[in-house]
């Protein structure tokens, strides 16, 4: 015998499982986007330096699309995965591309370049999965069981890229917008600004623990995320709430 005193937790446990298996679905749609972010943003470093005179990353292998070379096993699957799963937050970083300025033909301005690189990539990357989501819309009607995880797996890729994208340029070291700021500022004035780089990362993490890390975001997210392809079916599934 049941009394009713006992299904108001019975149902907050199932809510709560729900809430847990959604959490782990979305997940699994995730992976395969943030791998390819983070392979291919790091690799247009190492690449865009090996042609601007340093081969560091080129000899130490950094110039792949092996997703295991830069994967930190802290920063790309423990706090990715509990930011996440705890706060619905992705948050996380790679093994940053070893380059030597010194070997770099103009240092400066390849500095730059080469910062760069990484952000252009995330864009090429967010036209490549809005691309994913027109051609899952165009199988739609001859293999939904093919076309619901290229619409989901693309939306999901366009998101993870541009907020990488806009997150790296953030003006803050060691982020790559950082790193093309300190090159485009008077060298007095850049080697001011370069003592800030040992801070950078807490100041980072204080703005998210604060909630301010989003707020800045997320305008620019959603306003790129407009000009790409498959911007509709993108909004729909991650900013509609």
């Amino acid at each position: 015998m049941t009394g009713g005193s006992g299904q108001p937790p019975y149902n907050a446990a199932m809510e709560t499982l729900n809430q847990i298996q959604h959490q782990l679905e979305l997940l699994a749609v995730l992976v395969i986007p943030v791998l390819f972010a983070i392979t291919v943003h790091e690799a247009a470093h190492g690449w865009v330096a090996s042609r601007l005179g340093d081969k560091t990353a080129l000899m130490l292998g950094r110039v792949t699309f092996n997703p295991i070379k830069h994967i930190d096993p802290i920063g790309t699957v423990l706090v990715p995965a509990a930011t996440f799963l705890l706060g619905g937050v992705l948050f996380g970083w790679a093994k940053p591309v070893p380059v030597d300025w010194r070997n770099l033909h103009h240092p400066r301005r390849d500095m730059a370049l080469v910062a760069a690189a990484g952000p252009f990539a995330n864009l090429v990357m967010a036209l490549f999965w809005g691309g994913m989501i027109h051609t899952g819309i165009a199988l739609f009607q001859t293999s939904e069981w093919v076309a619901l995880p290229l619409v989901y797996m693309g939306a999901a890729g366009v998101v993870i890229n541009v907020f990488l994208m806009v997150l790296n340029l953030l003006p803050l070291l060691p982020l790559d917008g950082g790193r093309v700021l300190n090159s485009l500022l008077p060298p007095k004035w850049s080697a001011y600004y370069a003592r800030l780089e040992p801070y950078g990362l807490f100041i980072l993490l204080g703005l998210l623990v604060a909630g301010l890390l989003g707020r800045v975001l997320l305008p620019v997210v959603i306003g790129t995320v407009d000009l790409l392809p498959g911007s509709g079916v993108v909004k729909e599934l991650f900013f509609s709430r």
